[in-house]
């Protein structure tokens, strides 16, 4: 169960994040990227960023290239979110696959 505190600096992560990678992928064409969740730990130290990415062949290879460039989106982030978070959370990417998984469900249920 997350806190309120938890949950409002989830939020503020995604909205921030999802406009840092909305600048970033508009140098690449046929990529869109988004932030579906962010989860944050009770400590307030690690924050697990969850991507949505279409097409969705390239997920796993732009997840993989985020996380290595990980430390210059978090230095992004903390010049924007320096007024509201003390400390910047670790971040951690992962594919957020929830809209493959319901489209294969859909195609077995036809």
């Amino acid at each position: 169960m997350e806190t309120t505190r938890q949950n409002k600096i989830s939020r503020l992560l995604q909205k921030e994040l999802s406009e840092i990678f909305l600048l970033q992928t508009k140098a690449m064409p046929g990529i869109l990227v988004s932030v579906s969740i962010v989860r944050i730990s009770p400590d307030m130290s690690v924050a697990r960023v969850y991507l949505s990415v279409f097409p969705s062949e390239k997920s796993d290879e732009l997840v993989k290239n985020v996380n290595e460039n990980m430390k210059s989106i978090r230095y992004e982030l903390g010049t924007r979110v320096r007024h509201q978070l003390r400390i910047i959370p670790e971040l951690k990417f992962f594919v957020d696959d929830s809209l493959d998984y319901i489209e294969k469900i859909d195609s077995l249920l036809k």
